[in-house]
């Protein structure tokens, strides 16, 4: 696989939306109702693009090559012996598919909300909350290092608090926000923890480097119980399964298209 290509497709497909939301929520207000319905739709799809062009690297590539991880910059670096965070991305069959479901179910429910939200005066706010809550899942997906996927996790439970309470003059939909804000809140520190004591073990908090040392850890114990509860923990709050389930039936207060984008993510 050829890992300069996989760098240059991974970073249009996370600045695409990222930029459809910036430019939607810094002009939006000020442009036609077309222009943000295009910007928001036209990113989403263009993010698809890229997630095919994507897939294609994955299934042409040779059987022992399906998976690169592409190091964009270094964000962190305590010197020799110390922590060291880089923004870098994984590709691989199990991401190269999540980021077309995203792209793919995201954009079909762009073109929706253009008819759904066809009298709202916050068309703009919408689309760039939308556009953030698409690129915050494909860092989520993308990532190769614990810290980036914590920030788009916790990405995800921003735009969806955003989005819940869109309808912000409604107090039940403020109220709504509020609950999956904090529920999601439970799991990305149960998250937090698990990396820190991921890092305590294997002095690593790149994906590829924990998968290589998984052998240092002890078939059964209190560290990899505790590790493999608190990711757990992550994963119920923010995918609403009991019993950290009780704020999904309250994000049907946003407008319909969110309710399916949740739903979907």
């Amino acid at each position: 696989m050829n890992t300069t290509t996989v760098a240059v497709y991974g970073s249009l497909i996370l600045l695409l939306p990222l930029a459809g939301a910036l430019l939607n929520a810094v002009a939006g207000p000020r442009l036609p109702r077309r222009a943000v319905n295009l910007i928001g739709t036209g990113s989403i799809l263009a993010a698809f693009v890229v997630a095919c062009l994507m897939l294609g690297q994955v299934v042409g590539a040779p059987a022992g090559a399906k998976s690169a991880t592409v190091h964009l910059w270094q964000w962190l670096d305590l010197g020799k012996g110390g922590l060291q965070v880089g923004v870098d991305l994984t590709l691989d069959p199990l991401s190269a598919l999540m980021i077309m479901v995203i792209t793919g179910v995201g954009f079909l429910i762009h073109v929706y909300s253009v008819g759904y939200m066809a009298e709202d005066r916050g068309i703009a706010r919408f689309f760039s909350y939308m556009n953030l809550f698409i690129f915050s899942m494909l860092a989520l997906v993308l990532a190769a290092d614990v810290v980036i996927l914590i920030i788009g996790w916790a990405l995800v439970a921003l735009s969806s608090y955003l989005l819940i309470g869109f309808w912000y003059e409604r107090p039940s939909a403020v109220l709504a926000a509020r609950k999956a804000f904090i529920t999601q809140v439970i799991g990305d520190v149960a998250l937090v923890i698990a990396a820190f004591l991921i890092v305590l073990k294997v002095g690593t908090l790149s994906i590829p480097g924990i998968f290589a040392a998984a052998g240092s850890f002890p078939a059964s114990g209190l560290l990899i119980t505790g590790i493999c509860s608190l990711l757990a923990i992550g994963a119920f709050a923010k995918s609403a399964q009991f019993p950290l389930h009780t704020w999904l039936p309250d994000a049907m207060e946003g407008p319909t298209p969110v309710s399916a984008l949740i739903h979907a993510a």
